[in-house]
This record gives C-alpha cells, sequence and structure tokens, in this order.
C-alpha cells in the first residue's frame, strides 16, 4: 500500500490534474484552487531555514504563493481566529493562528531551488520560518478558518499534540515557535 494513500496513487497516476486545494470555514466565498490557478497567483521567492525537531535542518529557496494572499481571496472573516490545514496524508492535520497565516513569509509552495518539490511534483507544502518543521506540513488538500481549533480531533490543534495523549512518542507542542 502507498504510504500516502489510494488517493494520492490515484493523483498521481493522472500527473495531478485533478488536485485541488479547497478553502472554508469562516471565509465570504468558499474556494477550491487547482494547480493551474495557485501557480497563476503572485509569485513570492524566500530563502528559509527549516529546522526539525528532531534535530535536521536546511536551507532552500522556496517558490509559492502566499498564504495571505489565498486567504484575501477568500474573504477572511474578521472573528476568524486559525487556519486548520489538511494533508492528503491520513489523519494528518495542523493549525496555525492568524497572526502565522498572514505574515509574509508563510507561503503555500509549488517549487523548491528552482525546480518541482521533490518526489511531489505539483503538489504543495505548507513553510513556515517562523515555526519548527513539523508545522509546514506536505500535500495539503484543505484549508479551513475557524475561530478555534478545538472542534477539529481531539481540539488540541493539531495531530502532533493529540499524539502526546495517544500511542504515539510524537507529541509535538502546538506553538513550534522558533
Amino acid at each position: 500500500m502507498d504510504p500516502l494513500g489510494e488517493a494520492f496513487k490515484r493523483f498521481q497516476e493522472s500527473g495531478f490534474t485533478d488536485w485541488r486545494l479547497d478553502v472554508d470555514g469562516m471565509v465570504a466565498r468558499s474556494a477550491s484552487f487547482s494547480v493551474a490557478e495557485l501557480r497563476s497567483f503572485p509569485v513570492r521567492r524566500q530563502t528559509t531555514h527549516l529546522a526539525c525537531e528532531e534535530g535536521w535542518s536546511y536551507i532552500a529557496e522556496w517558490i509559492g504563493v502566499p498564504l495571505s494572499h489565498i486567504l484575501d481571496l477568500v474573504g477572511t472573516l474578521p472573528h476568524a481566529r486559525y487556519v486548520i490545514y489538511r494533508s492528503i496524508q491520513p489523519d494528518w492535520w495542523e493549525s496555525i493562528d492568524m497572526a502565522d497565516a498572514l505574515h509574509p513569509q508563510t507561503l503555500v509552495t509549488y517549487a523548491m531551488n528552482g525546480g518541482e518539490l521533490p518526489a511531489s511534483a505539483d503538489l504543495f507544502d505548507f513553510v513556515f520560518p517562523r515555526q519548527l518543521g513539523y508545522k509546514s506540513v506536505k500535500y495539503i488538500t484543505r484549508l479551513t478558518v475557524t475561530d478555534s481549533p478545538k472542534p477539529f480531533g481531539k481540539g488540541l490543534g493539531s495531530a502532533s499534540p493529540e499524539d502526546w495523549h495517544g500511542s504515539s512518542n510524537r507529541g509535538y507542542a502546538w506553538y513550534a515557535g522558533i
């Protein structure tokens, strides 16, 4: 079985032509963006040092669209406080507060170091240079704008702190600022 699941395998077989980024929740207009649409948005390039909580780090030039641009397009409502983001990877989701979501360095990326993202052509990573590596989730498929992370998962803000209370040893904190 593919570790990313059957849905990923279907997207891969079709060259990711049907891949979408859905945005919903506390927005004026829910939307679903294709790869081509996301690539047509204003481009930002930034060289960023990403640090993992497990000890590795690297520096890369990330290329993508600022998350703030996407949130402007859908019209984030004034009482929204968080963005929940989900990966195609089963049970993988995270959240950030609106300050990090709107920060100019927060990108939905589609390229790195001048080329496609490794092993994920046309797929999107979130890059948060102000957060540890586990907040930069791969294969994003959905963003939900909300006033509280409590209704999601076990209400702890992401899959990482939920694992602290479960059987996994991942157990990272919700806030991962550096």
